[in-house]
């Protein structure tokens, strides 16, 4: 990006969950675009993403669980990986039913990357405001 320091505000969570309205995420994009006058937001997966394999593996286990009929137990990493729970759901099913879960999670990165801008436009009315005016480009 060829930026110098305190040009850039990068924000960084496990598996760039935006699964929920509230949250540091998205109150700091809103800091960004509103009193720092960011012009550019731009949603960033990367390959082999552990959590994007963790989503994977709960979703595929709470599927599992549900087929089997009992009840999914899940510690407070898993609540916050089922959260990723639509999207995993999503890329498998563009993948298709004989996907391994190795394909599913590398799907899953893109399928979040897409999810996360188009939640922080349902989100965010400021953000919304400023993309739809052209004030603020998303990517």
């Amino acid at each position: 990006f060829d930026q110098q320091p305190g040009d850039v505000f990068v924000l960084r969570n496990a598996g760039n969950t935006l699964s929920h309205a509230e949250g540091s995420v998205v109150g700091s994009l809103e800091y960004c675009v509103g009193p720092l006058k960011a012009k550019l937001i731009v949603v960033l997966g990367h390959t082999k993403c552990g959590a994007m394999m963790g989503a994977t593996q709960t979703m595929l286990s709470a599927q599992k669980a549900a087929k089997d009929g009992a009840p999914a137990k899940q510690s407070a990493l898993e609540k916050l990986l089922s959260g990723l729970g639509p999207v995993a759901q999503q890329a498998q099913h563009e993948l298709g039913s004989g996907a391994s879960a190795e394909d599913i999670a590398a799907h899953v990165v893109k399928v979040n990357v897409f999810a996360g801008m188009e939640r922080l436009l349902i989100y965010s009315e400021p953000i919304r405001e400023k993309v739809r005016s052209g004030e603020v480009q998303l990517h």
